[in-house]
């Protein structure tokens, strides 16, 4: 970033994306504060920010639909994104924020097959007619769905993508914010069905759970995320307890969805090495 945010917008921002406030009042609250246009700029920009054509030669994409037993519907839908040739590839788990599969997942499904890998971003949405198109509707559709209900198609995902033809025979799993949180809940629900996880700024596993994770896990985290960052002690606690292979890198400077390129909390250079570390962590590991 050439200037550092407003952390007053920054937190603004956060509240805004988990929910906390609506559209109308982080505009409102912009604007008393005096920093509307910094405000404005927060917004996502989905078409400027795809680094991966969906026309690519390098890939091939698709939506699919399969079965969901449990979830909301029993039904689900993804975006399977395969590299050009024959395969089999190793599979990895896209998971996506409190929103839906909006255009920024997609894309970072599409970068995982330019990659070698074969990447399933399934769409938590799809049972309640899938993402609509911006993210206030998608947060508010994503949060009157049965939250378990909601787990358990992510959960479905995880197998369906793990058995798929072009599939290697290891499975990785990442996601971002909620996705992060899911990342960490199906490496312990799923033991050694999850070779290697990857959460980017999500919540840490209860301690009670993390006896289940046979993943090797790398932790993704924001240095300005309090909110995330103070479970982390418990978190890693639990991890050393139970022999948990684990590593954990922090950004300096960075906010939570640094990742994210699409908004101005996006680092460029925490957002291309973090994700590089999580290219290498992958091949290393599936």
């Amino acid at each position: 970033m050439s200037e550092p945010l407003d952390p007053r917008v920054v937190a603004l921002y956060d509240d805004y994306c988990h929910g906390q406030i609506s559209r109308r009042e982080f505009f409102k609250r912009a604007t008393a504060l005096g920093v509307v246009v910094a405000a404005t700029a927060m917004l996502p920009r989905y078409a400027e920010a795809a680094l991966i054509s969906f026309t690519d030669d390098r890939i091939r994409p698709r939506y699919v639909d399969y079965d969901s037993p449990g979830g909301n519907s029993g039904r689900m839908r993804g975006y399977l994104v395969a590299p050009a040739g024959e395969g089999p590839f190793p599979p990895v788990l896209v998971i996506h924020e409190n929103r839906g599969l909006n255009p920024h997942i997609e894309d970072v499904a599409r970068r995982f097959a330019v990659e070698g890998f074969l990447a399933l971003a399934p769409d938590g949405l799809a049972p309640a007619g899938g993402y609509p198109g911006n993210d206030d509707d998608g947060r508010q559709m994503q949060r009157a769905l049965d939250r378990a209900k909601l787990r358990e198609d992510m959960f479905n995902s995880a197998n369906w993508l793990a058995q798929h033809e072009l599939a290697g025979d290891k499975l990785g799993v990442t996601g971002f914010c909620w996705g992060g949180s899911t990342t960490n809940y199906l490496a312990a629900r799923m033991g050694d069905g999850v070779t290697a996880a990857v959460p980017f700024y999500g919540s840490g596993l209860k301690p009670e759970d993390v006896p289940g994770v046979s993943a090797a896990v790398m932790v993704q985290s924001a240095e300005n995320d309090p909110r995330i960052n103070k479970q982390w002690p418990e978190f890693e606690a639990a991890l050393k307890a139970n022999d948990v292979d684990y590593v954990r890198h922090l950004y300096p400077g960075t906010n939570h969805g640094f990742h994210n390129n699409s908004t101005t909390r996006y680092d460029e250079p925490a957002a291309k090495l973090a994700w590089q570390r999580t290219v290498d962590f992958f091949r290393e590991k599936l």
